[in-house]
């Protein structure tokens, strides 16, 4: 269903997703005691490496990139693996919806990443210049 350059380009948003530390917490948190009075305070964000913050700004500028809409659905798919059935129950989409959205969401992901696949013509292995056949530049 996807290609190399989409592929890629999930794989580096979960990356930076984890780098960064975005995900939602599941347990408690028992690090912090009630006697630093450090829970629930500033949420951590001075506790965060210099790399988790840049990983985070590289993921706002992905979800920036591709906007809010597809942002959505490629962290829903890419950074908490949702499924595709749950994420078109979820939105109510018709069946099978979400692949579309989804190609296209990793399609401009890749291109922001700059994963896009080049264009090449049908004559690959030719190389072209604009001189004649017989042309050979002179290298002084």
């Amino acid at each position: 269903m996807l290609d190399a350059a989409q592929f890629q380009a999930g794989e580096r948003l979960r990356a930076d997703f984890t780098r960064g530390q975005m995900m939602p917490r599941i347990t408690a948190n028992w690090d912090a005691s009630v006697a630093e009075g450090r829970r629930g305070g500033d949420s951590g964000l001075a506790d965060l490496t210099d790399a988790a913050l840049a990983a985070r700004l590289r993921v706002e500028k992905a979800i920036d990139a591709v906007g809010p809409e597809l942002g959505s659905v490629l962290l829903d798919f890419c950074c908490f693996l949702t499924g595709i059935e749950e994420i078109e129950r979820a939105r109510r989409w018709p069946a099978r919806s979400a692949k579309i959205v989804l190609r296209v969401a990793l399609s401009n992901l890749a291109r922001h990443y700059g994963y896009a696949t080049a264009a090449m013509g049908a004559q690959r292995d030719r190389l072209r210049h604009w001189g004649t056949e017989d042309y050979r530049p002179k290298i002084a």
